[in-house]
């Protein structure tokens, strides 16, 4: 049997963990390209994937976890944002970012939707 105590503070830990990887990703990126010289309307453009790939995440995360699981899908969350984050350690061109930030988008919706709906499962309700 597991213990409900464990699994909660395991769980929100892999969250705050990808909150804090993804804040930086995002944060390190608008930095780099402001220091290059991208103006504003150039750098919000390649964050679009971003969001465009979180949305489509969303409408099939919830698939995808009835068919696999909510393990599964927290741990493909958790992977490709390690993946994400790896992709930066390349020379940075136009293209590996915005492939960095589409994948960390699939990966923040994965985990945000893994995370809460396994919370749910493991905190009782009044």
């Amino acid at each position: 049997m597991h213990n409900p105590l464990r699994s909660y503070a395991i769980i929100t830990g892999a969250y705050w963990v990808f909150t804090l990887t993804d804040g930086a990703l995002r944060t390190l990126i608008l930095l780099h390209l402001h220091a290059q010289g991208f103006t504003p309307w150039q750098v919000a453009s390649m964050f679009l994937l971003y969001e465009f790939f979180g949305v489509i995440t969303n409408l099939f995360g919830g698939w995808l976890a009835a068919r696999s699981g909510l393990k599964t899908t927290l741990f493909l969350g958790l992977g490709l944002q390690v993946i994400a984050c790896s992709l930066l350690l390349q020379p940075l061109t136009l293209v590996l970012i915005m492939g960095a930030q589409g994948l960390s988008g699939v990966a923040k919706d994965l985990t945000k939707m893994s995370a809460k709906s396994y919370i749910k499962l493991v905190v009782p309700e009044d």
